[in-house]
């Protein structure tokens, strides 16, 4: 599985961005894709993550910085994931990559660590500005 994001930028703050995430490759039914950032000199940290089988979607999880702001979803047709990113504050600044997994722990429940996880894709830059 290889993965694309992109939809990154420069944004003013309160503003929007929605970021895609691309599978290609062989790929299976029933996985779970997460989003994580990393802003400059901070570790990576989990921002949303969903994950589904088929038609049928198991969960939606947010970290608490992305609730109420954030919506993270899928197209299936089209192998993407998507995260809507509404209300952007400076502190939302940050390289944001996508990640998949295909191992059923993570596809029935949401897990917010990024070593679960194991195709990234090459990372989109968000900058809002205040």
């Amino acid at each position: 599985v290889q993965l694309q994001a992109s939809g990154g930028g420069l944004v003013q703050a309160g503003g929007s961005l929605r970021l895609s995430c691309v599978a290609s490759g062989h790929f299976p039914t029933s996985y779970a894709t997460g989003w994580f950032r990393q802003a400059s000199g901070k570790a990576r940290e989990f921002v949303a993550a969903i994950g589904w089988s088929g038609s049928t979607t198991y969960y939606e999880d947010y970290a608490d910085s992305a609730k109420g702001r954030f919506t993270i979803s899928r197209d299936s047709a089209k192998n993407t994931v998507y995260l809507q990113m509404n209300s952007l504050k400076s502190e939302d600044t940050a390289v944001y990559y996508c990640a998949a997994v295909r191992r059923s722990s993570v596809v029935f429940l949401p897990s917010r660590l990024a070593s679960e996880y194991d195709y990234w894709g090459q990372g989109t830059q968000v900058t809002v500005s205040s």
